[in-house]
């Protein structure tokens, strides 16, 4: 949220207790008027697996034509987590 945060995202939402929400719904919206993007990520631990409601919201959502995916402790160091924030191809 930090990073979001220094990279002038206005809108971070992040859901910490999911079990309140809709089943299958991204932990984390991002968005950004400056960068004109919207991220909508499911935050999973390194083993962790995507449940099926997970799957459908996040095929729905691309549908759509939005820009969904998955985020794992390893892409904070890999700096993929940044290259998506900042929009690097």
């Amino acid at each position: 949220m930090e990073l979001a945060q220094y990279l002038q995202y206005e809108l971070r939402y992040h859901n910490p207790d999911s079990r309140r929400s809709q089943a299958g719904f991204p932990d984390l919206v991002l968005g950004s008027l400056s960068r004109r993007r919207v991220l909508f990520r499911e935050l999973k631990t390194a083993t962790g697996r995507v449940r099926p409601a997970q799957a459908l919201c996040m095929r729905i959502l691309k549908l759509a034509g939005l820009d969904v995916g998955v985020w794992r402790p390893e892409d904070l160091a890999s700096g993929r987590i940044l290259r998506e924030l900042r929009g690097d191809k």
